[in-house]
């Protein structure tokens, strides 16, 4: 039995929904509360402050860097301290900020970054992800602030060498996608000046950023003394290097953690000695919804006992909040379709990167499998083992086996990611995909987040998502069956190249695109169709659907229908064991 079968049975029962549904609705009550004038009585440092203290020390035109990712450690003290304060002063004013994985909440959700989206108070905003920022979005909409995407793995490079006095990297990573300025825009979305944060050298790509003069991030606890403890978090991301750039630098360092404990120089922390100012927020959370004073162990190292229900829980909680989309048969059947054959082509004891939507579902039907047991998944915020966390919770994970950082993780992919599986939203003719530009507007951009720096180092890369954008399909008799045909998503050419397919074949990676009607795999005559799912037709279903150029040869294999059903679907290795 698949796991998506146990949600009205073991993994989340009526009694869990109903108390789920109250945590959700509480959250949701108190998700904009904040003491930004709260000082813990058990304080011995004076370099703790008030979260508008703090928020004082920021100069106009600083460089400003905050840690964290999707719902993980959020420094919402900072983000509604700042934009109170420059509401009420008019500053700070003219900052350029960084974030490098998203870190805002759609427009709906507050004390995310983009508070700090105001007119005149950001100026510049540089990340790796910028589908979220909404208001950051806008303003550059507006032509008021300067818009300016980079790859993750890059970013967090360019950050720990910032403490070493590094100002620039060189990669390949970004080579005859939209990211080279030779082909493409670079990193500029929209700037008022013209400027440009990556130039081409030869057969490299040249990548910089700013000088931090302000790291703000988000920790668990912090000791008397104001050391800040990073247990009990969910992801730590960049906090290290940021911290250390912008010491580097000579500028200021700042905390927000939950609450207070004693001190114990043996958990894993920051030390006082390297922050200017730490602020104490009882409301401070380790993620959405689990305040720092009652963690979800589910994220920590160990995790909390029952992975299977920690993950359904997470699930309900992503389809309550309407942040993920519901998957129906027909969704769940790709999942199955996916993971059939990361069996196939993943090696034991592999390293594993998982993206967003679809590659979530793959992933959800590897760790019910045996397979998990003989591979490693890993996240780009230097999450290490466990079961990726899906939706608002993504860059987390369940029962990890340790915290690294960003930096770390990125350079550990270098030499050791074996796959990568990974949405998409356009593929065309040459096998090239598009991930970061849903459409014409500013408004529509999405950023590349991690993804060139991880299909760079991946050596297999696998990518999933629906054959049609809106396209109706039922499942009948264990096969598909087309009702509506949509959009096609395999075009001639894709509005942006954020993967480069002749690039991915150069470097000797192993290809694959796996959607609604079969499997297609890259080669140097083009996408070739290797596998074909029950029910549908070639020229009905495929070829009239497609304007990307396709190699469909004479006999394409049929999956078996429990890949369709889920009636008896197993995952093995290719001997069977």
């Amino acid at each position: 039995m698949i796991l998506a079968d146990r949600l009205e049975g073991v993994a989340v029962n009526l009694v869990d929904k109903a108390l789920l549904l109250g945590h959700v609705l509480a959250w949701r009550a108190r998700w904009d509360r904040r003491d930004l004038d709260y000082l813990p009585a058990e304080r011995t440092s004076d370099k703790f402050m008030t979260g508008r203290e703090a928020a004082s020390l920021i100069p106009d035109g600083a460089t400003v860097i905050s840690s964290g990712m999707a719902g993980n450690s959020r420094c919402s003290a900072f983000y509604w301290a700042i934009r109170e304060r420059y509401e009420a002063e008019g500053r700070p004013k003219g900052l350029t900020w960084i974030s490098v994985g998203g870190q805002g909440g759609r427009g709906r959700a507050p004390g995310t970054v983009e508070e700090v989206g105001r007119e005149g108070l950001v100026t510049r905003f540089i990340s790796g992800h910028v589908e979220t920022t909404k208001s950051m979005l806008a303003l550059a909409e507006k032509g008021c602030l300067d818009l300016h995407v980079l790859p993750q793995g890059e970013m967090t490079e360019l950050i720990e060498g910032q403490a070493r006095g590094i100002n620039c990297v060189r990669s390949r990573t970004g080579l005859d996608t939209f990211l080279d300025p030779r082909c493409g825009s670079g990193s500029a979305v929209f700037d008022r000046n013209g400027a440009n944060l990556v130039h081409a050298d030869a057969d490299e790509l040249v990548y910089e950023l700013p000088a931090i003069d302000v790291a703000l991030f988000c920790g668990a606890y912090a000791d008397p003394q104001g050391n800040v403890y990073l247990t009990d978090v969910a992801t730590i991301t960049e906090s290290h290097e940021s911290v250390s750039a912008a010491r580097a630098n000579g500028g200021l360092a700042m905390a927000v953690v939950g609450g207070m404990i004693e001190e114990d120089p043996s958990l894993p922390r920051v030390p006082a000695e390297m922050l200017d100012a730490v602020v104490v927020n009882p409301y401070n959370e380790q993620t959405i919804m689990a305040p720092q004073s009652k963690p979800w162990k589910m994220f920590c190292p160990g995790g909390d006992g029952d992975d299977r229900r920690a993950i359904e829980r997470l699930r309900f909680i992503n389809r309550v909040l309407r942040l993920t989309p519901v998957r129906g048969p027909v969704e769940a059947a790709l999942g199955r379709l996916g993971a059939r054959l990361f069996s196939e082509v993943v090696p034991r004891g592999a390293h594993i990167n998982i993206g967003v939507g679809f590659p979530e579902e793959v992933c959800r039907e590897v760790y019910d499998s045996d397979l998990h047991h003989d591979l490693v998944f890993t996240t780009e915020t230097g999450v290490y083992g466990g079961m990726p966390a899906p939706g608002v919770y993504f860059g987390a994970a369940v029962n990890p086996d340790r915290f690294e950082t960003s930096a770390w993780m990125f350079r550990f992919y270098k030499e050791h990611l074996d796959t990568a599986v990974l949405g998409f939203l356009q593929i065309d003719s040459h096998g090239n995909v598009n991930v970061s530009r849903r459409g014409p507007g500013i408004k529509d951009y999405v950023g590349p987040g991690g993804f060139p720096s991880i299909v760079q180092s991946a050596r297999t890369v696998i990518f999933i998502g629906t054959w049609m954008a809106g396209a109706d399909w039922e499942v009948e008799d264990g096969r598909l069956k087309l009702q509506k045909p949509g959009r096609p998503k395999f075009v001639g050419e894709v509005d942006e190249v954020t993967f480069n397919g002749a690039r991915g074949l150069a470097d000797g990676k192993q290809v694959y695109y796996v959607t609604s009607v079969g499997v297609f795999r890259l080669t140097h005559d083009g996408l070739e169709m290797i596998r074909r799912m029950p029910g549908v037709d070639l020229e009905r279903d495929v070829m009239a659907h497609a304007e990307a150029r396709l190699n469909i040869p004479k006999d394409i294999p049929v999956v078996d229908a429990s890949v369709v059903t889920g009636e008896k679907f197993r995952l093995t290795w290719p001997d069977g064991a």
